[in-house]
C-alpha cells in the first residue's frame, strides 16, 4: 500500500506544479487519510515537492493515533496539544520557502484560511480545490476489498439480528445493538448512526430511532453500514415483524424491490449519473409514487458516506468503472409506513458481468 499512497500524492503534486503552486496543504480527514493511510483528529498534511509531512496533535491517545497505519514515507510533526495542526503546517511551508501553496478553500473556515495566509507571507495561496476529491471517486482493489470485508460485517450483523426475538424492544435498543454486533466482528465503528424504523417510523431514509417498541405486524426497515480500515457501506432492508404480511405491504415492497432492481441494472461505465435515479424513479412513478421533493436514489461511498458520483435526477456526469456507489429507493406512506431497500454495488463493465454487489442480505419479504 505505501506505492499506492505515493502514487496518489503524486498525482496531487501534479496538479499543484500545473496551478503554480509548490506545495498543498490538505486538511479534509478523509483525504489526509487517503493520502497517507491514517489521518488521525485534527491532523493536517504538507505536501511539497520534495516531502510529505504530517502535523498531528501531541497529546492523542496511543490508541487513537493510528500511527502504526501512516505510510512509511510520511515524516511526523508533533504540534502541541490544542495548536492548529493546519497552521503548525503552513508555518513549516513558510521555512521551507514555498512561493506558492494550494489549500483545501472548501475545508477551511475563513479564519484559519486567513491565519494560513498570514503565516506564508510572500507565498501565494490558490484553491486546491475538490482535486483529492476526485482522484477518491474510483477506487483501487485494495480499497474495494475493504469494502467488501465492511459489507461482510454489516450483513452479518444484520443476518445475526434477524433471528433473535424482535416483537417488544424498541427502535433504539435494536440499532444499539446492531451498532455492537458490528463493532464485535471486526468493524471499526458503525459508517453512520444506524436507523431502525418499524410501523409508521418505516420506509423513511433518515428516521431517528425511538423508544417506539416493535409490533405484530409491523413494517421494519434497517438502514445501516459497517465501517472497516476507514471505508463504510451503507444498507437497508425492510421486513415483517411476527404474521404473514398484509396485501398492501406485500404490494409496496414488490414495488420498491422493482424499483431497486431498475436501478441496479442501469448501472455501468460510460452511464450517465442520472440514468439509475431516472430507471428507479419511473418504476415508482408508474405506480403512483412520485416525490414532491426527490431524493437522489444513490451516491458514491467510501471513505465518507456521501461522495462523488452522486446519482440523481438532473446528475449528468457518467460513472467510472470500480466505483461503488448506493442504489436505494423508498416508499413512505405518512402514517402508515413504508420500505426502502439499499445495496452498496461497485461499478464493473457488464463483459465482466457488471455491477458487483456487496450487501447480500436477502431482499425477500421476510416475516421476522
Amino acid at each position: 500500500m505505501a506505492d499506492a499512497y505515493a502514487g496518489r500524492r503524486e498525482r496531487v503534486r501534479e496538479h499543484c506544479s500545473a496551478t503554480g503552486a509548490d506545495a498543498a496543504l490538505v486538511t479534509r480527514a478523509a483525504n489526509v487519510r487517503y493520502l497517507t493511510g491514517c489521518a488521525p483528529c485534527g491532523a493536517t498534511l504538507l505536501l511539497t515537492r520534495e516531502r510529505a509531512l504530517l502535523a498531528l496533535p501531541d497529546d492523542l491517545p496511543p490508541d487513537d493515533s493510528g500511527e502504526h497505519l501512516i505510510a512509511p514515507d510520511v515524516a511526523r510533526m508533533p504540534v502541541a496539544a490544542g495548536a492548529d495542526t493546519a497552521l503548525a503546517a503552513a508555518a513549516a511551508a513558510a521555512r521551507s520557502g514555498v512561493s506558492g501553496l494550494a489549500v483545501e478553500e472548501h475545508d477551511l473556515t475563513v479564519s484559519r484560511h486567513r491565519a494560513v495566509g498570514g503565516l506564508t507571507e510572500g507565498a501565494r495561496l490558490v484553491d486546491l480545490g475538490r482535486v483529492v476529491e476526485g482522484l477518491r471517486v474510483v477506487k483501487d482493489e485494495h480499497e474495494i476489498a475493504d469494502l467488501r470485508i465492511a459489507a461482510e460485517i454489516a450483513d452479518q450483523a444484520l443476518g445475526e439480528l434477524l433471528e433473535s426475538i424482535l416483537v417488544g424492544r424498541t427502535e433504539r435498543h435494536l440499532a444499539m445493538e446492531l451498532e455492537r454486533r458490528m463493532i464485535d466482528h471486526g468493524a471499526d465503528r458503525a459508517a453512520f448512526p444506524v436507523s431502525v424504523g418499524t410501523g409508521s417510523h418505516s420506509g423513511q431514509a433518515a428516521h431517528q430511532p425511538t423508544d417506539r417498541r416493535v409490533e405484530e405486524g409491523d413494517f421494519l426497515t434497517v438502514v445501516m453500514g459497517a465501517q472497516y480500515r476507514g471505508y463504510g457501506v451503507s444498507t437497508a432492508r425492510t421486513f415483517v415483524i411476527g404474521a404473514a404480511p398484509a396485501p398492501w405491504q406485500v404490494e409496496l415492497h414488490r414495488l420498491v424491490f422493482r424499483a431497486q432492481r431498475a436501478g441496479r441494472e442501469a448501472l455501468g461505465p460510460g452511464v450517465e449519473q442520472c440514468v439509475p435515479d431516472r430507471a428507479a424513479r419511473q418504476v415508482l412513478e408508474a405506480a403512483g409514487h412520485a416525490e414532491a421533493s426527490p431524493h437522489p436514489v444513490g451516491h458514491g461511498i467510501g471513505l465518507e458516506i456521501r461522495e462523488a458520483p452522486r446519482l440523481g435526477p438532473s446528475d449528468m456526469g457518467k460513472l467510472d468503472s470500480r466505483v461503488p456507489v448506493t442504489v436505494g429507493p423508498g416508499v413512505h406512506l405518512p402514517g402508515k409506513g413504508g420500505v426502502r431497500i439499499e445495496d452498496t454495488l461497485v461499478v464493473r463493465p457488464f463483459e465482466e458481468g457488471g455491477p458487483e454487489l456487496l450487501t447480500i442480505t436477502t431482499k425477500e419479504l421476510l416475516a421476522l
